[in-house]
């Protein structure tokens, strides 16, 4: 039976991955389903020290490390989001937005997303001064003042971390101290960087161009401080998160804040449906407890899925092989020890894609006189000399401030494919660059044909300006999609730059977070997306 699972498990985080992993390797065939990426809320903490066994590590090394256990066990993935399900009899449907998969047991690790806090002002100023991701958009307040607000975990070690960046912080505490771990807030209380106001709230924030007006008020004694500043500055919310169970709605029992409930052994009040993670009502959201609930559904689902084999006399088929995707996961850095910049692990997976792609490739070098130019032409230089569809060209075209460094993706013929990076892909958007490539070559990543209709009814010329910083784990997934959008329609590009040179772009589109999607010079958006959220945008 086509598209046939054990289990489906929707949700890419550290649950939905740890059960992935204990499912493949019970040689059970098992498909995870993420609408935005792999990793999961953990993947832009920039520093975790808690997780038993690990001294130190970032929350992206960790997720991929696990992803890397599934895959080698068989697991199987897809960036897909999940619009239904139907749970009639024991051939359950996942539907989504790439078509329909069945299977014997589900599981919903959908996680959270961080909560706004609704003062005036945050949802207008957005990627312009208000943010929610340290590690993405720290580095745009260097040297500016900063407000964090929240009294968390989260707030207390991203206060620390924007210290990094940041001349002074403020954080506004709604109550009277930290409700995180006294060690955590310990940190950012001692920091002589920062400052603690408590049983304070943020009232409102403005500015023209970035934010130079912010009001707050101390709860306790009424007052209100109004905050200006001739310079911008940036306000931090890191205030909790909301259960992502929208799709869920209806087909399993929640509690009145929207989170699952489940029994003991993480099941649902639906037969053959178990939850795990930050979806569900716990007391503690660590990545070792979504972890452990991953672990623990997957163990009961095990027991599930045997029963209803046993009934039914089917079974899944079994995966075709650990490389069957077109998912890389590779670390972009240099090996200090050999030197190289592609490691063999890394060349093996680079060979994996190379090998299906359909079509040679030109890369077009748009070089200037700056250091990252000579960077990008080693960096490209050492990727074309890894396989036969890839050939370079060095271009005499004069570079201008806006274009260079670039590397264009481009047919044999030298026509181009509407795919560019500016800067070099490395680190984070390495794994992007390597799939626009294999999108840009054929076959692609796989599209449905309602999609593929969109993308082809497009006529006008449509330009699409990506900012990026590599340190951005978020990025990707926009760019990505705007690339497989921009591979399959001619009318379309996708100019990837790495914001950190081209400052002009910066400053132009007046931007404060990343990622932001320029279309056409006049539209712009923050935050990442996927293919149908893309196209929505294009076909207004």
């Amino acid at each position: 039976m086509d598209n046939l699972y054990d289990v489906v498990i929707v949700g890419g985080g550290p649950a939905g991955l740890t059960a992935a992993l204990y499912l493949a390797r019970a040689k059970y065939r098992v498909l995870v389903l993420e609408k935005e990426q792999f990793g999961g809320q953990i993947a832009i903490t920039h520093e975790v020290v808690n997780y038993p066994g690990i001294a130190k590590t970032s929350g992206k090394a960790l997720t991929d490390t696990i992803q890397q256990q599934a895959e080698h066990f068989g697991a199987e993935f897809l960036l897909a989001e999940v619009v239904g399900f139907d749970l009639a009899g024991d051939i359950k449907t996942v539907h989504t937005g790439k078509g329909d998969y069945r299977c014997f047991g589900i599981l919903l690790a959908t996680g959270a997303y961080p909560r706004t806090v609704g003062f005036k002002g945050e949802e207008e100023h957005k990627g312009r001064g208000v943010a929610y991701c340290a590690t993405c958009d720290g580095e745009f307040f260097t040297g500016k003042e900063i407000f964090v607000v929240g009294g968390g975990y989260a707030a207390a070690e991203e206060s620390v971390f924007l210290t990094k960046f940041a001349r002074h912080v403020t954080i506004l505490v709604r109550k009277d101290d930290f409700s995180c771990a006294a060690s955590v807030a310990d940190q950012a209380k001692n920091h002589e960087k920062i400052t603690v106001l408590t049983n304070t709230v943020m009232e409102e924030v403005s500015g023209e161009n970035g934010l130079t007006y912010a009001r707050y008020k101390n709860t306790a004694t009424g007052e209100v401080t109004e905050y200006r500043s001739e310079e911008s500055f940036g306000v931090f919310v890191f205030v909790g998160y909301a259960p992502a169970t929208e799709a869920a709605k209806g087909i399993v029992e929640l509690n009145e804040q929207g989170y699952i409930v489940t029994d003991a052994s993480q099941k649902t009040s639906a037969e053959g449906v178990y939850a795990a993670g930050d979806v569900c009502i716990k007391p503690l959201r660590q990545v070792v407890t979504a972890t452990s609930d991953g672990a623990l559904a997957a163990t009961e689902l095990e027991k599930y899925v045997a029963a209803v084999h046993r009934k039914t006399g089917l079974r899944a088929d079994t995966p075709v092989s650990k490389q069957s995707g077109t998912t890389v996961t590779v670390n972009t850095q240099k090996e200090e020890e050999s030197g190289e910049l592609f490691t063999a692990q890394m060349r093996q997976q680079l060979d994996t894609v190379f090998a299906r792609m359909e079509r040679p490739l030109l890369l077009k070098l748009y070089l200037d006189s700056r250091p990252i130019s000579a960077e990008l032409e080693s960096f490209i230089t050492t990727l074309a000399a890894l396989s036969d569809m890839l050939e370079l060209e060095v271009c005499d075209r004069q570079a201008q401030e806006t274009f260079a460094p670039c590397v264009e993706v481009c047919s044999a013929d030298g026509t181009p494919t509407g795919l560019a990076f500016h800067g070099v892909p490395s680190g984070h958007e390495f794994t992007s660059f390597v799939l626009g490539l294999y999108n840009a070559a054929g076959p692609g990543q796989a599209l449905d044909d309602v999609t593929r209709q969109q993308i082809a009814a497009i006529t006008k010329p449509l330009d699409m300006k990506i900012l990026v910083t590599l340190s951005c784990t978020m990025c990707p997934d926009l760019v990505v999609a705007a690339q497989r959008i921009s591979a399959e329609n001619p009318n379309i590009t996708a100019h990837v730059y790495d914001i950190r040179h081209f400052e002009n772009l910066k400053n132009q589109y007046n931007v404060m977070s990343v990622p932001c999607m320029v279309i056409n010079d006049d539209k712009i958006s923050f935050g990442k997306k996927n293919v149908s959220q893309i196209l929505e945008m294009l076909l207004q």
